[in-house]
């Protein structure tokens, strides 16, 4: 994995929070930054690849399926709601 290098300005007390936390987690301040950082990518594809998926669905034909659920068949021990 090729590493690089990049100056961050950090508010004082975020940083001194994120020391914090990185002390009671047992990992280096830089290891939570990257961790953070990596979460928060991840988080923003998610919403991107739903948003797109969201654009090609058809409404009409899941409404059509979710409408068939259960016919024909019928509720099974087990099945109930608490």
């Amino acid at each position: 994995m090729r590493k690089n290098n990049f100056a961050l300005r950090v508010q004082t007390s975020l940083l001194d929070e994120a020391r914090r936390v990185a002390e009671a987690e047992g990992v280096a301040l830089n290891q939570l930054i990257n961790v953070a950082l990596a979460e928060k990518l991840s988080a923003l594809r998610t919403v991107a690849y739903f948003q797109e998926r969201a654009s090609r669905a058809d409404l009409r034909k899941a409404r059509r399926i979710v409408k068939k659920a259960g016919r024909n068949n019928p509720p099974v021990p087990g099945d109930e709601l608490d």
